[in-house]
């Protein structure tokens, strides 16, 4: 008459697997802040075409006003994308990592002009890829 009550264990997730869950919530907030970053960033271009100027001598060459309205459309479009990380929405995750990706080709365009600036916002692109491609669980939450 004895019944088996051992407690069931449920299989606690990886370390990278925290790491990656944490990291899409940074994630969709950086997305946030660089969307809102590139905004500003494209008002300054707009505005004031002598805001940058250009550091050294490179073979791709793009009048400021355009630059400032890539990173004006790119931002708002960015900012967008992270409050659907943030949501937990799959096209947010699906948009993350594609304008991330685009975000880091358009930041090495901008290195002439703010090349600090850029290879931060490419480092943090790299890591956004990283948490939205790894996170197994995203998208997979449970209904009450």
């Amino acid at each position: 008459m004895s019944q088996n009550t051992a407690p069931q264990r449920t299989p606690k997730p990886s370390s990278a697997g925290s790491w990656a869950a944490g990291g899409t919530l940074f994630a969709g907030v950086l997305m946030l802040v660089t969307g809102f970053m590139d905004i500003f960033q494209g008002i300054a271009g707009i505005a004031e075409d002598d805001v940058y100027t250009r550091v050294g001598d490179y073979v791709f060459k793009f009048n400021l006003t355009t630059w400032g309205w890539i990173h004006l459309i790119l931002g708002v479009i960015v900012a967008i994308a992270g409050y659907g990380i943030l949501k937990g929405a799959e096209w947010g995750r699906v948009a993350g990592i594609a304008l991330a990706s685009l975000n880091v080709l358009f930041q090495f365009l901008f290195l002439p002009y703010q090349p600090w600036w850029a290879l931060f916002s490419m480092a943090i692109s790299v890591f956004v890829i990283w948490a939205l491609a790894t996170d197994e669980a995203y998208g997979r939450h449970e209904k009450f």
